[in-house]
């Protein structure tokens, strides 16, 4: 009687078991955090280390030999009683209401009508993305130029019965829409690409589908496109409002603060408390106002947005 034996499976003889998942984790967790941790270093030593510099001096009165005075919230008191800081508050406000609208509908047209070229689309991606390349200062240099009682922008209008225009020495809201002009002209490039990404990631059945259904480019555009974009618009918005706030360039090469103080935004009040009177303490109070005024206006339109989405 024969015993047939089973052949030895080779399962048996396979290699050891890799290495515990949480440990294959734990290594690619640890490359990560060592790929990420020259920019954070750079970040925390130029971004946050001076954020909580400003808050700290904000706190005291600091001199250009390095003294200071420890002064408690004095600072922020004295700024709560000083009329000159709500005047450029009151300015930036108004800037930034004219200029955020502007750009983005300047970057969002200009997007659109990429996105619909088909020849020559670098090129003219190029030629719109050019004024973006350029300084503030060189931007404030031309346009003093074109918006000058003799510029040519005048002359046009001499030339149609309009007579001349005091654009950066006229009424506020008049000089505050002639530098979100410059603003905008300069800076609509970068949100602009920003667009033309967003529009170019969006399926195209949907837009077909639309065009099936009847929808003409309008009601395209705003039923399908821009609800679409929606993630996009709020990215754009985020960051304009921030570089509306900041806006100190052009203000300081075409109109100086004025006149009167009509285009003295607070900025402008932050670098010359500091930088014209050297009152670094007060400046830093200005500057923890502007950086908590944006964080709140920011989580406002997040909420808006996230509430819009959820209905």
């Amino acid at each position: 009687m024969s015993i047939q034996t089973q052949p030895r499976s080779t399962a048996s003889a396979a290699a050891p078991p890799p290495a515990p998942l949480k440990k294959v984790r734990n290594r690619e967790a640890l490359a990560g955090i060592l790929f990420v941790l020259p920019t954070l270093m750079i970040f925390g030593l130029f971004k946050f280390l001076p954020i909580f510099g400003a808050g700290a001096m904000s706190l005291t009165q600091y001199s250009l030999n390095g003294d200071f005075e420890f002064l408690g919230a004095d600072n922020y008191t004295r700024l709560a009683a000083d009329p000159n800081f709500w005047q450029s508050l009151r300015v930036t406000f108004i800037y930034v209401a004219i200029f955020v609208p502007f750009i983005i509908a300047v970057s969002l047209a200009g997007a659109v009508l990429l996105d619909k070229l088909v020849r020559f689309t670098g090129t003219f991606r190029a030629l719109l993305f050019i004024p973006y390349l350029s300084s503030f200062v060189m931007a404030g240099i031309i346009w003093t130029w074109i918006f000058s009682t003799d510029g040519p922008l005048n002359a046009a209008l001499g030339g149609m019965g309009l007579g001349p225009v005091p654009f950066t020495s006229g009424p506020q809201l008049l000089v505050l829409l002639s530098l979100a002009v410059v603003s905008v002209w300069k800076g609509f490039g970068y949100s602009m690409l920003i667009f033309l990404a967003g529009l170019k990631a969006q399926p195209a059945e949907v837009h077909e589908a639309a065009r099936i259904d009847g929808a003409g480019a309008w009601k395209s555009f705003w039923y399908v496109t821009l609800p679409l974009l929606k993630p996009v618009v709020f990215f754009v918005l985020i960051i304009e409002t921030i570089v509306g706030f900041q806006g100190f360039d052009t203000i300081y090469v075409m109109t100086g603060g004025g006149p009167a103080r009509a285009s003295h935004s607070l900025i402008y009040f932050l670098f010359d408390e500091g930088f014209k009177f050297f009152d670094f303490g007060y400046a830093s109070a200005v500057g923890v106002v502007l950086f908590l005024i944006v964080l709140v206006l920011s989580l406002v339109q997040q909420r808006f947005f996230e509430g819009k989405d959820s209905k």
